[in-house]
């Protein structure tokens, strides 16, 4: 079955951290740009970090740049996005989604959603006290 889970979501205090995986199934990763985007309840998704396949390139968000980092290991198949420095306003169901677009465009063009190859069901990640 081609997929993506996402796991390593949870509640955490404002501050503290949470690394999130999404791993690939049926499929290799290393043939696609990787984003990871979130949807907090009554909002828009929202692209949060977005990984190239070819040369590493990487884009943020301006609202966790400096506090997330999104790596991938094409050994194991697998996209993280470290997160740092949580705030409340982090909370929300984070996804990952493969595709053939660009980088920066598939991470603030919303219109690419639906042209993505594959996407996860999410994991929630919840900042509070």
């Amino acid at each position: 079955q081609l997929q993506l889970v996402e796991s390593g979501g949870g509640l955490v205090q404002p501050g503290g951290s949470l690394r999130l995986s999404c791993a690939a199934s049926g499929f290799s990763l290393d043939s696609y740009n990787i984003g990871w985007f979130r949807q907090a309840p009554g909002k828009e998704r929202e692209g949060v970090s977005c990984v190239s396949s070819t040369d590493g390139s990487t884009y943020y968000a301006d609202s966790v740049k400096g506090r997330f980092t999104i790596s991938r290991d094409n050994a194991k198949n697998t996209v993280y996005l470290q997160m740092n420095s949580l705030k409340p306003e982090d909370t929300a169901v984070y996804h990952c989604a493969a595709g053939g677009y660009t980088v920066q465009a598939m991470c603030v063009k919303p219109e690419l959603y639906y042209g993505m190859d594959y996407w996860g069901k999410g994991t929630l990640v919840t900042v509070s006290s």
